[in-house]
């Protein structure tokens, strides 16, 4: 756990007012929060997070940056990072059943965890715990006691579930526990409120029935949206489709660019902390507007702003007007040098564009290779290293030199 100073609780109706409707899905008990919230009383707020991949991604910061709003009124914030949970593996938003992860697969994907949680909150005043401490402690007899809180027809009849029972898909014994574990996370850190998304719904509610099972109140419960991905499916690392906070400056804002113009103000309210009434504003112009890229443009530097700084954000913004805007190329291309005579796929591994030869021929064969200097795209999957600046696709660049 990291230390923690105390600040003053701050009691302001109008924070408090956005903090349980900005990006909230629901809460529940919504007047009991709202007393708490005016009382002055300090709260224990909780958030779990699985290293289920070793990226934290835009989608994994709403909750966070709700998180972030508790602290910022003077609450006490904790993250709970699931190196036990992780493991079982949470199926709440799957259609088919997590596998296992293996204890050497989770150490390697917290690595740097509470560094990318930390360009969201205050990390010096957050408590931090991993659940092995407590769930890893646990007897049969005390796991049985905590699934005597539930029935088997509470947890079939969750609609994923469900769905997968009538559609004749295994359902393992061990994706019932999960719900117990992250439930017992609430008691063992007494939680007073804990936020997640609307996929975590009934596990939210178990730390409920848990809390009350080992006489502790129960825990109000916020619930935040899901945002979708790069191809509008739901910002997933299994689908590749992510937004990370390890992404460059200039990766991060041509991914934003890339998004739907239908998701620019749901992101702007989930993932910046732009003014509201700023946002109210853009909603409007889009309503009237053919071309909405200058909003997103705005959305794209609040975004790499909150992760890079203002410097790298406008920075990133004027490589994005060069290079798509002007057809120019970007200032930071990875340069390479190669020897003669070997295959230009190599050429992409070492640049770390691709890091297969199967990846690189599938990329040059598709087209999406081409010369900035000729404009010739590269079509041959065999062709031969030629010097010169190359574009991969929409947003990469590389430089080839021979040695």
């Amino acid at each position: 756990m990291f230390g923690t100073t105390k600040p003053k609780i701050i009691v302001d109706e109008d924070k408090i007012n956005e903090l349980l409707t900005r990006g909230v899905e629901e809460v529940i008990d919504v007047e009991q929060l709202r007393r708490k919230l005016k009382s002055g009383k300090e709260l224990r707020v909780k958030l779990g997070i699985d290293p289920t991949s070793p990226n934290i991604h835009v989608g994994r910061t709403i909750p966070l940056l709700k998180l972030k709003d508790f602290q910022d009124l003077g609450h006490q914030i904790v993250l709970i990072i699931g190196d036990f949970t992780g493991l079982i593996g949470d199926t709440s938003d799957k259609d088919s059943e997590r596998p296992m992860l293996t204890e050497e697969t989770i150490k390697q994907n917290l690595k740097n965890y509470t560094e990318q949680a930390e360009k969201v909150i205050d990390i010096k005043r957050c408590e931090v715990h991993y659940n092995s401490g407590w769930l890893g402690k646990l007897n049969y007899y005390e796991i049985g006691k905590q699934a005597d809180v539930f029935s088997l027809s509470d947890f079939v009849s969750r609609e994923n579930i469900k769905k997968r029972l009538d559609d004749g898909k295994r359902v393992s014994l061990r994706e019932l526990l999960y719900p117990l574990m992250q439930g017992y996370d609430s008691v063992a850190i007494k939680a007073d409120v804990e936020v997640g998304g609307t996929d975590q719904r009934f596990n939210l509610l178990a730390g409920r029935d848990l809390q009350r099972s080992y006489g502790q109140e129960p825990q109000d419960i916020l619930t935040n949206p899901l945002i979708e991905g790069l191809d509008g499916r739901k910002m997933s690392s299994s689908w590749g489709n992510t937004i990370n906070l390890f992404d460059s400056a200039n990766e991060m804002y041509g991914k934003v660019m890339s998004l739907k113009d239908e998701l620019i103000i749901k992101y702007l309210v989930l993932t910046t902390r732009l003014n509201m009434t700023e946002i109210k504003k853009y909603e409007e112009e889009m309503k009237t507007s053919t071309n909405p890229k200058d909003i997103k443009m705005i959305l794209a530097k609040e975004v790499v702003k909150m992760y890079h700084g203002e410097k790298e954000a406008q920075k990133a913004q004027e490589n994005f007007e060069k290079v798509f805007v002007k057809g120019g190329v970007p200032d930071n291309v990875t340069e390479v040098n190669i020897d003669p005579g070997l295959w230009f796929v190599d050429a992409l591994i070492e640049g770390r564009i691709v890091f297969s030869r199967t990846m690189g021929k599938r990329l040059i064969s598709e087209g999406a290779v081409t010369n900035v200097d000729t404009s010739q795209k590269i079509t041959d999957p065999n062709a031969q290293v030629s010097p010169g600046t190359y574009k991969i696709g929409a947003r990469r660049f590389i430089k080839i030199n021979l040695k």
